[in-house]
């Protein structure tokens, strides 16, 4: 998987292939497809060479490999919410209200907790 791209600087061209590449490589996890085998210098440079090589200056550019990793880019960009079910006793659920608990948030935390993850990355 080659992603060519230009940004105002080095650190802005690094991000924006990143994003391409965690955004691709998440999808093709979804879908159960195989990821690519990275390209090394030698090949995504033909392969560069291959696309428009008008827009590409080969004597200015710079080939930077890009790591991405997938589990910490879903928690990045993957926010929605699922909805699902849990049983818990009527007293605990009324203690919960009573206490104005949101069950939700404390499972999530519990969740985190137990699994050793974090929200942020």
């Amino acid at each position: 998987m080659e992603i060519f791209t230009e940004g105002d600087s080095f650190a802005d061209a690094i991000e924006m292939a990143r994003d391409a590449i965690g955004l691709a490589g998440i999808s093709m996890e979804d879908n159960n497809e195989n990821l690519p085998v990275p390209s090394n210098q030698t090949t995504a440079i033909e392969k560069v060479k291959q696309q428009d090589t008008e827009i590409i200056d080969f004597l200015n550019g710079i080939l930077t490999y890009v790591d991405v990793d997938f589990s910490d880019y879903r928690k990045k960009v993957d926010s929605k919410t699922v909805r699902r079910n849990v049983a818990l006793p009527s007293w605990l659920n009324y203690e919960a209200e009573h206490a104005g608990i949101n069950v939700s948030r404390v499972l999530q935390e519990a969740l985190m907790n137990v699994l050793n993850v974090s929200r942020n990355i």
